[in-house]
């Protein structure tokens, strides 16, 4: 019930297409500090409907969601890559320039604390992302390392979530749009393959264009300085009218990221290793990392362990209501 007593001291922070968001009927859920779109309202459509036709929607045309609330942490020095490689629990010496890696990162008890994509921009720049709800504590975190616990690393980290204003562009359809958001750039499978990264000039805007998707179809993160956010959404918006375009909120992202399979914030919780999560594939056998010591516990290693799995209905179109519970017998009582 924490959630449900209303609002307290902390301000409500706002991406920089608020205001388009509300006069286009999003309905608004909290995540973190900040105000997101749970889903766009048309006519009297509830939350179910109006979800389940933006993630049709995706899937079919293109979509685009805000995802300026995610943190964004630069890390900047000659031992970024190291530090990186120390934190994560997975490879990160040999990620090249204008690349993005997906990454988990472990407390020291071996819990899985936060995951998320890191690009290399330059030799000793990295552009780090992290849940909305962690930004704050994966930032002191790295901090703590860098100060207490290895002060001879020569790495800085800064926040910059507030600097950046974020779109996700997901769908069949996404690149096609790229091409006539940026139409002097190769935006071919070539000229941006998978997990890459370019910086392009949005109508004499600067932006950062980052192939990486969190909804399991062709899709793009563009990044503009926040003053522009608006600027670059209502683009994506007028230009995209051509290919069907719709937003859609944080419930359809939900849909379309357990489809694909990935792991949330629900999943992420603290209470769960890399092995419950799906994530062991993650985990290097060859290199030392923070809480890779605590996965030897004997309650993480035990043969009856406990894992998170998804569930499909055996009809393959039945909803699973949220908060459901799976019971052997459905007449028990």
């Amino acid at each position: 019930v924490g959630r449900e007593v209303g609002k307290h001291s902390k301000p409500t922070r706002k991406s920089p297409m608020h205001s388009w968001h509300e006069k286009n009927n999003a309905v608004f859920v909290d995540a973190g500090v900040w105000l997101r779109p749970r889903y766009y309202k048309q006519g009297s459509e509830g939350l179910f409907e109006a979800s389940k036709r933006e993630a049709e929607n995706v899937r079919k045309n293109v979509g685009v969601c805000d995802v300026t609330t995610l943190g964004k942490i630069d890390v900047k020095g000659p031992h970024a890559a190291e530090f990186l490689n120390r934190v994560y629990t997975n490879a990160w010496l040999k990620l090249p320039v204008g690349k993005a890696r997906y990454g988990a990162m472990l407390r020291e008890d071996g819990i899985v604390m936060d995951d998320g994509t890191t690009t290399r921009i330059s030799e000793n720049h990295y552009h780090m992302t992290t849940t909305t709800a962690q930004a704050a504590n994966v930032l002191s975190h790295l901090e703590y390392y860098l100060q207490i616990v290895w002060p001879e690393l020569n790495v800085n980290v800064v926040s910059t979530t507030e600097q950046w204003a974020g779109a996700a562009i997901a769908g069949p359809k996404s690149r096609s749009l790229l091409q006539k958001l940026f139409p002097d750039m190769d935006v071919s499978n070539e000229g941006l393959p998978f997990m890459g990264y370019v910086e392009g000039n949005l109508f004499g805007v600067h932006a950062r264009i980052f192939r990486i998707s969190f909804s399991g179809e062709l899709a793009y993160e563009v990044n503009v300085e926040s003053d522009n956010g608006n600027f670059m959404w209502e683009k994506i918006i007028e230009i995209g009218k051509e290919f069907a375009i719709q937003p859609y909120g944080t419930e359809a992202l939900s849909t379309l990221r357990i489809e694909m399979g990935h792991v949330a914030g629900s999943e992420l919780d603290g209470r769960t290793i890399p092995y419950d999560n799906g994530l062991e594939g993650l985990v290097s056998k060859k290199k030392n990392f923070i809480g890779k010591r605590s996965l030897n516990r004997p309650a993480f290693i035990a043969e009856d362990r406990q894992k998170v799995v998804g569930v499909v209905p055996l009809d393959k179109k039945t909803s699973i209501p949220e908060g459901s519970h799976l019971v052997k017998d459905a007449n028990a009582k």
